[in-house]
């Protein structure tokens, strides 16, 4: 019974750890893009990967989880494909509101579900098509309704919904074939796409903001907001409970 207690206690610790970090780093990106005028939201994903991968590195080295060899192939894949979902995820916030970008991440749930029901011939209950049909009109309304909807934002949007949805569809069909977490699997890959991210940020920042991420003035207030990367180490290890 005690035993129970305390992996209940650790699971919801977890899960609070977790809520908390999500959206510390949310709404400090959000103030760094809208507020202090800081656009570069690619450059900043690869920086979020550098912390992730020194802080899990951190972690294997003091036996929290245990490093799994992954083929390269596997690695670049998932890779690739993390990386440039994070990044629309993160130009998503950059350009619309922090409400559509929820609503983004929502929509990401019923359109994974749509996918592995085409592609996968995964079956579904009744209940769970009709909870993920009232999020879609509930995501639909607040869409329409929102003041801050633009083009760029939109398309952004409906790219980072698209290459999360296979992304999780790939990273589950790794996981089971592999035999692995998702702490290890990112472990594996998270250099690979900060290294991508690191080389092509820049570039796809300026040409979506017409500004250039060297050239930017860095006060203390952004370098301070910057440090919100590492709010993301609780969420790293949420699987492992």
């Amino acid at each position: 019974m005690g035993e129970m207690s305390s992996f209940q206690l650790g699971v919801i610790g977890a899960l609070f750890l977790s809520v908390a970090s999500s959206v510390s780093i949310v709404i400090c990106n959000k103030a760094l893009m809208s507020n202090l005028g800081f656009p570069f939201a690619t450059t900043l994903t690869s920086w979020h990967l550098m912390v992730t991968f020194c802080t899990l590195h951190a972690a294997q080295r003091f036996n929290l989880f245990e490093s799994k060899p992954i083929d390269m192939k596997t690695v670049m894949l998932f890779g690739v494909l993390n990386g440039v979902s994070i990044g629309l995820l993160n130009l998503s916030l950059g350009f619309n509101s922090i409400g559509f970008y929820q609503m983004t991440k929502l929509a990401i749930i019923p359109f994974t579900v749509l996918l592995e029901t085409i592609f996968l011939k995964k079956q579904f209950s009744q209940n769970i098509k009709l909870s993920l049909l009232l999020l879609l009109v509930g995501v639909g309304i607040a869409s329409i309704t929102d003041l801050q909807l633009n083009f760029v934002g939109t398309i952004l949007s409906l790219l980072a919904i698209i290459t999360t949805c296979v992304g999780q569809i790939l990273t589950n069909t790794i996981q089971k074939r592999l035999n692995v977490s998702s702490t290890q699997l990112l472990y594996q890959s998270a250099p690979f796409q900060a290294a991508i991210l690191f080389v092509s940020g820049p570039l796809v920042d300026q040409l979506l903001t017409k500004q250039n991420v060297f050239a930017y003035n860095y006060s203390p207030i952004v370098l301070v907001f910057n440090l919100n990367l590492f709010f993301f180490f609780p969420q790293l290890f949420t699987d492992r409970i």
